[in-house]
């Protein structure tokens, strides 16, 4: 959680300190999408359950309003599906989406929503989800967060492309970057592009590419 580049860069050499034999890393960089974070998960490649993050090991069920999400597949497109695959991600209102949402809840007399934040997450937590189905949603899986029955690629970049290839929506300003160097290059021109992207981020974020050396330096 860094804002001053010198914060990034001692990020970069904590991590050099830990691995101590890796010089230089790769990273993993993604816009940090402000939207509602979710879990969804699949049996034998079937959507199966949603929930939001809630505090961490308690969510709420979001299952049927998920389904409502055309971004999010009810089948993987595959025919060896892992036997168990908990995916996470972020559902969150395009800004297109937002704005005339909005002029159409001010049409009928209703309350607009503050910001696309607030409208994805009101949206996703409906008690009906017909009214889920009627708001302009989308997401983007940004991990695994568990997998029983199938190997996956060594590296975060390669297994964002192997979710792509099971019909996962996958952010497409995600990118590979070489050392610190490639992760501020990175958030210099995600800066220069904030404000012509279709959806709202408040920040970009890093992650070691390499799983194996995740593993070593803990969560």
């Amino acid at each position: 959680n860094a804002f001053s580049e010198q914060e990034v860069r001692d990020f970069d050499r904590r991590i050099r300190e830990r691995l101590e034999d890796e010089v230089v890393i790769r990273y993993s960089a993604e816009p940090k999408l402000d939207g509602l974070a979710f879990s969804a998960l699949f049996d034998h490649g079937v959507f199966v359950q949603g929930a939001t993050r809630g505090d961490g090991e308690t969510g709420e069920d979001v299952t049927q309003n998920l389904r409502t999400i055309a971004a999010l597949p009810l089948k993987l497109r595959t025919p060896a599906a892992p036997r168990m695959l908990e995916v996470r991600g972020e559902v969150f209102m395009p800004l297109a989406g937002f704005e005339r949402f909005n002029s159409e809840a001010a049409a009928r007399g209703e309350k607009p929503y503050i910001n696309p934040r607030n409208a994805a997450a009101g949206s996703l937590r409906q008690l009906d989800p017909r009214m889920t189905a009627a708001r302009p949603l989308d997401l983007f899986i940004y991990g695994i967060g568990y997998v029983e029955g199938a190997e996956l690629p060594s590296h975060h970049g390669e297994m964002l492309q192997q979710l792509r290839r099971w019909g996962f929506k996958i952010c497409p300003q995600s990118r590979v970057v070489e050392s610190i160097e490639g992760c501020l290059e990175y958030y210099r021109a995600m800066g220069e592009a904030r404000a012509t992207l279709p959806y709202q981020i408040d920040g970009v974020v890093y992650k070691v590419d390499d799983v194996a050396l995740q593993r070593r330096l803990g969560f």
